[in-house]
């Protein structure tokens, strides 16, 4: 393969991720509850002036709930697509994966409390 051809293969590769982010965002309400938790948290910390290393921590925990939620939105397309009736295992698959998401939301949640509420605390 070309270098051309190369690059333009990984260019289409960047374009349908990014046509996913889209997606999961225009399409799941809780990828825009997401943003606006990732937001203020970034607000938090920026304003809180953490370290580089609680920042990592912090951004980590951001990411994980993001590719939580990508991955959650991914299985139940397909699961929609290969079951359009209701079936058990179906809806069993859905659940643990909404489950997922709800185990990496709370672990961000509780590294966002222990790195930023003692902060907050110190200002009062």
């Amino acid at each position: 393969m070309s270098l051309s051809l190369y690059l333009r293969a990984r260019r289409a590769s960047v374009g349908y991720a990014m046509n996913g982010i889209r997606l999961l965002v225009a399409t799941q309400a809780h990828a825009r509850l997401h943003i606006a938790a990732a937001a203020l948290v970034v607000l938090v910390a920026w304003a809180l002036n953490v370290s580089p290393l609680e920042w990592c921590v912090l951004l980590l925990a951001v990411a994980l709930v993001w590719v939580s939620e990508a991955i959650n939105t991914a299985l139940e397309l397909l699961v929609d697509l290969v079951s359009p009736d209701f079936h058990r295992l179906a809806g069993q698959a859905k659940d643990v994966a909404a489950a997922a998401v709800l185990l990496a939301a709370c672990l961000a949640a509780a590294i966002g409390g222990i790195v930023l509420v003692p902060k907050l605390a110190g200002l009062f």
